[in-house]
């Protein structure tokens, strides 16, 4: 199973049109469980060769946030992150391929749990992770029958 998430037009990790954004492609590997892989380019950067700690964060803020998600484009469940706990296991290298999965954890009506590893995709040694409460985005906060006004659509990028 590898269906691919959508992408909207601008958001920093997944936005197709974003144009200083980091253009993931999500995809759903199991129930629960999502995938995405991710080089990074030296502007993101702290320390030489190390990526920055807050682009590692964001990267582990995507995909956990979108665990509970699901596959359908029309009916996707959106949520917000109202708590994210990272370590920070190892330097992230800038250049190299990483692989970061999310796993889903407990759920209720309006929130959920969920986990995010980040991987070197060559070694697969965990670099870091977070822990995250998830919050489901209120009721009238967007219109579900205008998300292709957002740009949210499955771009057609091949499957991981």
């Amino acid at each position: 199973m590898n269906i691919k998430q959508p992408n909207s037009r601008m958001c920093f990790l997944c936005g197709a049109e974003n144009p200083v954004g980091l253009h993931l492609h999500i995809y759903e590997t199991a129930p629960g469980v999502i995938e995405t892989s991710y080089t990074a380019p030296d502007h993101f950067q702290g320390y030489p060769g190390v990526m920055h700690g807050g682009i590692v964060a964001s990267l582990l803020d995507e995909v956990a946030g979108r665990v509970h998600m699901g596959s359908d484009p029309y009916n996707p469940r959106f949520m917000f992150t109202a708590k994210l706990e990272v370590k920070y296991r190892a330097n992230v290298p800038i250049g190299k391929p990483l692989k970061i999965v999310g796993k889903a954890g407990r759920t209720k009506t309006k929130s959920g749990e969920a986990w995010a590893g980040l991987y070197d995709a060559a070694t697969n040694e965990l670099l870091a992770e977070a822990h995250a409460l998830l919050i489901d985005v209120p009721n009238g906060k967007y219109d579900p029958s205008k998300l292709s006004e957002l740009g949210w659509k499955v771009t057609s990028e091949p499957t991981v």
